[in-house]
């Protein structure tokens, strides 16, 4: 397991866990980032990235991304 902060442009994953605090959680399940859920990393650019999740793709910060672990 590690955060999708490590994948490159291209490269997929699943997220197998959501950290941070509640409010964290809620808005990343709110945008689909949930247990068992594949993405793909479309681009990144300084730890931001545009990642393609249940067809359609999220812009998160790299705070946001570093919860995400794949």
């Amino acid at each position: 397991m590690m955060p999708i902060t490590l994948l490159r442009p291209g490269e997929t994953g699943v997220v197998k866990r959501i950290g941070g605090a509640a409010d964290t959680r809620r808005f990343l399940a709110n945008l689909g980032f949930v247990d068992g859920s594949q993405v793909r990393v479309v681009s990144e650019l300084c730890g931001n990235m545009i990642i393609h999740i249940k067809d359609s793709r999220v812009a998160v910060n790299k705070e946001m991304a570093k919860h995400i672990m794949v």
